[in-house]
């Protein structure tokens, strides 16, 4: 093992003994090698994120059923065949338009694709995902889709220097999570609340998080980061 999987290998198991067994790690691996991702996996991730669907298909060719394969970034409607046959889950639906284009394209597939829907709690214009009052309209509409299961909500929330500005926009995430949960709606199966980054996953976590993404913490910076 060369000495950059050994610095990876660590670090997951550092980060492992910081995270609850109810709390699935997702290594978010935006701009890493092959070998990089492979580290990961070999140390005991499980579940790995990615940003583009481009950078992550030779990955996940090489790599297959080692992992489950997150969609994590912005998904442009014009990559959803791609994305719906490499990823395992798409955490970024924002939109009725997106929705649509993923439920087409597994049906042509004959699959089902869990998906999160993505929030943005904030409400920054520099950032995707539904604004909170428009997610029930989502909600309502992916509902009535045979090829998409709702199966929870993802929030980046902003980014603060201090952690701890963040819980409010976790908490709120957290709290339209069990509202709709309470809906008790067909086709909908809430189980996975997708908050948190290497800065902010441990307030996420006490706020409800059941899936952090987490890259810097497991890969180091990236270059030019």
């Amino acid at each position: 093992m060369d000495l950059r999987s050994i610095q990876i290998a660590e670090a997951v198991e550092v980060l492992l003994k910081t995270i609850p067994p109810d709390v699935t790690l997702v290594a978010a691996a935006k701009g890493r090698s092959i070998e990089e991702v492979e580290a990961a996996i070999q140390a005991g991730v499980g579940h790995v994120g990615h940003n583009y669907v481009q950078e992550a298909q030779p990955i996940i060719e090489a790599l297959g059923d080692r992992a489950n394969w997150h969609m994590i970034g912005h998904l442009q409607r014009n990559k959803a065949a791609a994305a719906v046959r490499i990823f395992d889950m798409i955490e970024t639906v924002d939109s009725m338009r997106l929705a649509e284009a993923i439920d087409l394209r597994c049906a042509g597939l004959g699959i089902t694709m869990p998906v999160l829907i993505e929030i943005n709690s904030g409400r920054e214009r520099t950032k995707t995902g539904v604004l909170p009052e428009e997610l029930d309209d989502l909600v309502d509409g992916i509902t009535k889709m045979e090829h998409i299961q709702l199966m929870g909500l993802m929030t980046m929330g902003p980014r603060f220097g201090d952690p701890e500005d963040a819980r409010p926009f976790f908490k709120a995430t957290r709290e339209a999570f069990e509202r709709i949960s309470a809906r008790r709606l067909l086709n909908v199966s809430l189980r996975y609340l997708s908050m948190g980054m290497t800065n902010s996953y441990q307030v996420a976590i006490e706020e409800g998080a059941n899936l952090v993404r987490i890259g810097t913490k497991i890969f180091g910076t990236r270059e030019g980061d």
